[in-house]
């Protein structure tokens, strides 16, 4: 996943707060606690991804997403234009899952499974936007 094209790179390290910042910016206080910067990076839901291209200073980023029920999550795929803005892509074929607080359980499997499923194609969609696949 170290593809490089395009000035296109993946970012393992800290999540950019300009995401957050933006989303807010369009949609209002307090709308995107999954992008939230002041939270601990170790407290941030999991898996994500982003990428950023140094040549234009756009960037991309895979996050679990929800909205009344934190534990009810499924990905967005997030597109940071250099112009500003943020925009939004719909990954097709996305399904919901329940974040599980405790592992070793057939539910618990269950939803790891389908966690990583959805994970797996939010970064599909997400490098065929950025790669053109």
């Amino acid at each position: 996943m170290n593809e490089s094209r395009g000035g296109w790179r993946r970012y393992d390290n800290t999540f950019f707060p300009v995401f957050h910042e933006r989303f807010e910016e369009r949609w209002g206080e307090g709308t995107a606690p999954f992008l939230e910067p002041a939270v601990y990076d170790e407290d941030q839901p999991r898996p994500r991804a982003q990428w950023i291209n140094v040549d234009t200073g756009a960037a991309v980023a895979v996050v679990p997403v929800w909205e009344d029920d934190p534990t009810t999550r499924s990905f967005a795929v997030f597109y940071l234009p250099p112009s500003g803005g943020i925009w939004v892509l719909r990954p097709p074929g996305l399904a919901a899952y329940i974040e599980e607080a405790v592992g070793g359980t057939a539910a618990a499997d269950r939803s790891i499974a389908l966690r990583n499923d959805s994970f797996r194609k939010a970064v599909a969609h997400a490098e065929a936007f950025i790669f053109g696949r």
